[in-house]
């Protein structure tokens, strides 16, 4: 009977041990997959519920802060790891109405909106220290 038990105990412990390697596998390649797609320009959702736009980020040295645009002219800084998750935009549109609609919306927005240009990291950081001995 104890064999029994001591058997149960070994498989028990060999499974929560590969469990646990294979969710930090898999916990690393998400944590790849994020620092790759998350460039300057992208699109993001941070811990707070605010989307948001990647001004500058460095995924070698996460302790450095993100530079992220809430708004037009609004650049906040964030802690890397306050970027949940990069917004992916929708691929298809299913409805042929809505694609109709969508074109013209773009169409609309196109003539009535200037293009906007990113900065560049060391732009941003120059404007902020700028306004920072201006007030």
């Amino acid at each position: 009977m104890e064999i029994i038990l001591f058997g149960l105990l070994a498989v028990l412990l060999v499974f929560m041990f590969i469990n646990t390697r294979k969710r930090q596998k898999q916990m690393k390649a998400e944590q790849e997959e994020k620092a790759t797609k998350t460039v300057p320009g992208a699109k993001v959702l941070l811990q707070g519920g605010l989307y948001g736009t990647i001004v500058a980020y460095d995924a070698d040295d996460l302790d450095s802060p993100a530079l992220v645009e809430i708004a037009p002219g609004t650049v906040i800084e964030v802690h890397s790891q306050a970027i949940l998750r990069v917004v992916e935009p929708k691929d298809v549109i299913v409805d042929a109405d809505a694609a109709l609609a969508a074109e013209t919306h773009e169409s609309v927005i196109e003539e009535s909106a200037p293009a906007v240009e990113l900065e560049t990291p060391e732009q941003t950081r120059a404007r902020l220290e700028r306004d920072s001995d201006n007030q």
